[in-house]
This record gives C-alpha cells, structure tokens and sequence, in this order.
C-alpha cells in the first residue's frame, strides 16, 4: 500500500504540531505549509515541531497568495489536507478586521479551489470554532445549532465552514469541519489565558513575577486536551462519507478553576497573587458555549479522554520546565 502524503496549514501550531506527530507515527509522508519566516527562524518559530521537524517536508508559503497554495498542491498532492492555519486570536473589538477575514476566508477558498482542480480526491479538513455559535440560541450546542457569531474570527470561521460544505455538495470533494471548542496544551500560545496563567505561575514560582491580571474570572469555557482533538481530526477523513462534527468535553469551568487549578498545582494561594483588571474584560455570553459531542462518538468513536485536572497540571509542569524551575510532581 502506497505511503500516504498529507498537506497541514499551520504545522507550526499546537495543532499542527500534534496532528503531524500522529500522522508520521501512522507512517504518513507530513509536508507542511509554514510562514517564511518560521522557515528563516526555526528556533523562535518552531519550538512546538522541535520532536519532529527532521521528518517533516516544509514548503515556505502565505495563505493570502493562490499562486503559493496552488504551487505547493501541485507538488506534495496530498491524499490528506488538513487546514489548521488562520489568524486566530479572536478580538471583540474589530481590531484587524479586513485581515482576519481575508486570511481566514481566502486561505479556505484557495486550498479548496486547488484541491478540486488539482487532486480532486485529496480529504480536506476545516477547523472551526465554537466561536461561530456566538450569541448561541442553545446550550450545549451541536451540528445543528445555528451560528451567530460575534467576533470577526467567528465570522470568518462561518465563511469557511459554508465554503467546505459548498464544495463538498457541488463538487463532491471529501470536505469536512470540526467545530472545535477550546482545547489547550503546553504548546498553547502564551497570548490565550490558559497559557497567562500557567506561564504565570511558572514565573512566580521562579522569584520573576509576583502578580497575575486576569479578566472576569467567571467566564466559562468548556476546554479540552488539543492532542485528543487532533485525533479527531483524523478520524473524519478517515469516514466513508464527510460530515461536519462538534469536538468538545461537554463539561464548563471558568476561568477562576483554572487559575485555582494552576496555583494549587504548585503549591500556590492564587489569592495572594492574582488581580482582577477591567481592562482584560470582554463581553460575557448570554449563553454558555459548551459543546454537545455525541455525533462525534458515535460515529467517530470519539471520546475526551484527559480531565480538566490533568491537563492544567500539565501545563503548568511544562512552563516550570521551561524556565528552569522545580514544579508540580
């Protein structure tokens, strides 16, 4: 049986780089598509693909340019495309809007317009957001909730998410989404509040830092483990037929568990530490997005796996590690 090759937008990232370690230990051939200068940097860029970059086919590329995302499709022609990559940090206030929903919508539309004319059997992956409920009507919310975004990355998400099912009915591409709620990991980007937090903690521990700002402590996010959901990922393309998916735990914490969780993981009275900043506020959800994932177990055999418990403590032991300080056993 041939090698399988597969293409991943965003191999960079805490998905990329978890979904490309699954893939080469099921023996694929993994290219992916990075920034140029992750290509020019590796070290400040790519520490998430230290375990795996050796083995990995890198082609430099920016997903706002066709000709780049036509060029690299013709060259790997991947059985597999999973397409991670997206400017991501949501903001509530419209900042980088024009930017946000020409990458994110634009990068979706190139890799799918390649893909039908180029290799027409390749399986593509969308990753979406629970941030394209939204203002959600339902709790918790499924397929079939219906998306009312309210940030310019949900938006764009939505776009996304009607460009892959679009193709997948009018040119009977096997394209799938995964509406994906949180879900976090030591390779989460320092710029999301689980990984402030955990980071934090890491520095106070170390004598670097003697405080933390945080937001509205008691805001409500239902978080996962992203190297459970990448495998999830997979598993769809795995499907006889595509199909659009809701991935999550079922289960909310807010923001004030995890800190508690994090400080008490180390040793730590989060009390004495933490201060409660208004600036850091954003608007709270009239209804709580929490994921309802039983589509995804039934058909999938999809299952979370890790608890909310392990998967801070984690975190928090990989940020002591990285500075150099003693941690949580």
């Amino acid at each position: 049986m041939a090698q399988k090759r597969a293409l991943i937008t965003g191999v960079s990232g805490q998905d990329g780089s978890y979904l490309a370690e699954l893939l080469l230990d099921k023996g694929y051939e993994v290219h992916g598509l990075v920034r140029r200068a992750a290509m020019e940097a590796p070290g400040e860029r790519s520490e998430n693909l230290v375990n795996c970059r050796h083995r990995l086919n890198l082609h430099p590329g920016s997903l706002e340019s066709y000709p780049t995302i036509y060029r690299t499709i013709a060259t790997v022609k991947p059985d597999e495309c999973y397409h991670l990559a997206a400017q991501s940090f949501v903001s509530y206030e419209f900042d980088d809007e024009f930017q946000t929903l020409n990458t994110n919508i634009n990068g979706t539309h190139f890799l799918l317009s390649a893909i039908k004319d180029l290799v027409p059997n390749c399986r593509f992956y969308m990753a979406g957001s629970s941030e394209m409920f939204g203002h959600a009507e339902e709790s918790p919310q499924k397929e079939t909730t219906r998306f009312r975004p309210r940030s310019v990355y949900g938006i764009s998400k939505v776009a996304s998410f009607e460009l892959t099912r679009n193709y997948r009915e009018q040119y009977k591409l096997h394209a799938s989404s995964g509406i994906l709620f949180n879900h976090e990991s030591p390779r989460r980007g320092r710029e999301f509040v689980t990984r402030k937090i955990t980071n934090a903690v890491a520095r106070i521990l170390a004598g670097q830092a003697n405080e933390l700002r945080l937001g509205n402590l008691d805001a409500r996010r239902d978080w996962g483990y992203a190297k459970e959901y990448v495998r999830a990922m997979w598993l769809m393309l795995q499907q006889a037929d595509p199909e659009d998916y809701v991935i999550a735990t079922g289960k909310l914490h807010s923001v004030r568990d995890f800190v508690e969780m994090a400080f008490r993981s180390a040793g730590l009275d989060w009390e004495k530490y933490v201060i409660v900043d208004p600036d850091f506020y954003r608007p709270s959800e009239k209804t709580p997005l929490v994921g309802c994932s039983e589509k995804a177990s039934k058909h999938l055999g999809w299952f979370p796996e890790s608890t909310f418990e392990q998967i801070v403590s984690e975190m928090v032991h990989a940020d002591c590690k990285r500075i150099g300080v003693q941690g949580p056993a």
